[in-house]
């Protein structure tokens, strides 16, 4: 592919915003930034230009996206580096290639690349026909297919309720059960006419087409989507030097909750309520740099289908985490 055919099908969200609140935190020399989910490089490509002095540590678990990504980021390669590995490792990628073992900037895009999604192959969209795989990285773990084949009623139906908040999640399992029976689900196809079959008429007339929401489930799930931004998030904020800033984009309302509790806790006070005084060593970690979550105006949501669901939400590192909440924080995760 070349760079017209990348710039084609790879429209970042939001990515003026975005590095207008990195900005104080990655202009200058010495400041790394992680792109913790890296897809073809547009947000990196956006940085790498408007900072001349900045270094960029791009992380993505899919071989692909990282071979189109180095070639479109070649002209940089003295100031960027490529890293295969989920973004919940990113503590790791801090301490290898940060000063210090921190860096100035994180930055998550989080869901599914647009590499991904216009890759008929990887059975990402529900609109065309391809294997029902949904992998990010094809080498390893169970595919969609798989997952349909041998997730029991109960655990599809959660699945479909949970990450896509499907009315319908209870049809949806009871009849992918009842074919499986007869024949496995090999294809995308197959499971958008049993979809379409198990939702009433009426509800397939509003909200687009009725398959979006149970391949967005099935997406998450394969992936371990949420589980990877639960424990990414508190790592990338642990990631940041004092005066660092991170930037997380979400498309999916449990994503962007999980996002605003970890920023939201940094931002509060852990004193205990009715101190008289607040303790130092109680004191906020994280400042808010957005109100609420930021959405795409009109203007780009019409010139870019993925942003219509982008949540943005941001903020800095005002001091180190307390020790407190430090040691609780590593308890937890062993």
């Amino acid at each position: 592919m070349n760079e017209a055919d990348e710039d084609a099908v790879h429209v970042p969200v939001l990515v003026e915003r975005c590095l207008d609140l990195l900005a104080p935190a990655v202009d200058g020399a010495g400041a790394v930034l992680i792109d913790a989910t890296l897809g073809m490089g547009g947000h990196s490509e956006a940085a790498l230009r408007r900072f001349p002095q900045l270094r960029v540590v791009g992380i993505d678990r899919d071989p692909q996206a990282l071979a189109m990504a180095g070639d479109r980021l070649s002209a940089f390669s003295e100031r960027f580096t490529a890293v295969r590995t989920t973004y919940d490792h990113i503590d790791e990628v801090a301490r290898e290639h940060g000063g210090g073992g921190k860096v100035q900037g994180v930055l998550m895009d989080l869901g599914v690349s647009s590499l991904q999604l216009d890759d008929v192959t990887r059975g990402f969209a529900y609109a065309q026909d391809a294997p029902l795989d949904m992998r990010m990285d094809q080498t390893s773990g169970a595919t969609a297919a798989e997952l349909l084949e041998t997730a029991d009623e109960a655990e599809l139906r959660r699945i479909l309720r949970v990450y896509g908040e499907e009315r319908f999640a209870g049809r949806i399992a009871k009849a992918v059960v009842r074919r499986r029976a007869t024949a496995p689900l090999r294809r995308t196809s197959e499971l958008v006419d049993i979809i379409r079959d198990s939702i009433p008429q009426a509800a397939r007339r509003t909200g687009g087409n009725p398959a979006k929401r149970t391949f967005q489930a099935l997406r998450i799930a394969v992936n371990g989507e949420l589980d990877l931004v639960e424990s990414a998030l508190p790592k990338a904020v642990e990631a940041l030097a004092v005066d660092g800033r991170i930037v997380v984009e979400a498309y999916h309302s449990l994503e962007d909750r999980a996002v605003k509790n970890v920023l939201a806790r940094g931002a509060q006070s852990s004193a205990p309520q009715g101190l008289p005084v607040e303790p130092e060593s109680h004191r906020p970690y994280l400042e808010l740099l957005t109100r609420g979550a930021e959405v795409a105006d009109d203007e780009e949501r019409a010139r870019n289908p993925r942003a219509v669901s982008v949540r943005l939400r941001a903020a800095r590192r005002v001091r180190p985490t307390p020790d407190h909440l430090s040691t609780h924080r590593r308890r937890n995760a062993a």
